[in-house]
């Protein structure tokens, strides 16, 4: 039961993403609460103008979506230790990457929502994203963790184990 303390948030995850892949979020039923909210905000838009504020905001949350499922992915792969490498993100990006496939393909049989090979794209888009997001913290914190020793060696003229 180890495994699952690591892998139920991306399953939660995975699961509330099959949630939005239901009728009740087609760009219909999403327009009457966010069509309202940018209205309330931009009061002298043009209709063209809010529903293209709306498509945008509608696929700013696929990216997001898997962006969130990406990490968690990683976190789950990755059981608790602290070892990133170029594998583990491809791994996860393939997986991102199938889900949003399986995701779209299931969409293509609920009535009110369709199927797009660009979405799938930038759901795996989001995803890659969090993994380059990933690979540039632990560059950061390598380069970080480099200087603070090079700096007390430099001050104390002592050299870090190894």
């Amino acid at each position: 039961m180890r495994w699952l303390r690591y892998w139920w948030p991306a399953i939660l995850w995975a699961i509330i993403i099959s949630s939005f892949s239901t009728s009740a979020f087609t760009s219909e039923n999403t327009s009457r609460v966010i069509i309202p909210v940018l209205r309330w905000f931009l009061p002298h838009a043009m209709p063209e103008t809010l529903s293209l504020i709306h498509h945008v905001i509608r696929k700013c949350g696929h990216f997001t979506e898997y962006f969130i499922l990406s990490l968690l992915l990683l976190h789950a792969l990755r059981a608790g230790t602290r070892d990133f490498g170029v594998r583990w993100a491809l791994i996860v990006i393939f997986i991102v990457a199938g889900y949003a496939a399986l995701d779209e393909f299931h969409q293509s049989f609920v009535p009110g929502r369709t199927a797009a090979v660009t979405d799938v794209l930038i759901d795996t888009s989001g995803g890659a994203a969090a993994q380059l997001l990933v690979a540039l913290l632990v560059l950061w914190r390598s380069v970080r963790k480099q200087r603070g020793e090079s700096t007390a060696q430099s001050h104390t003229g002592i050299r870090p184990a190894s």
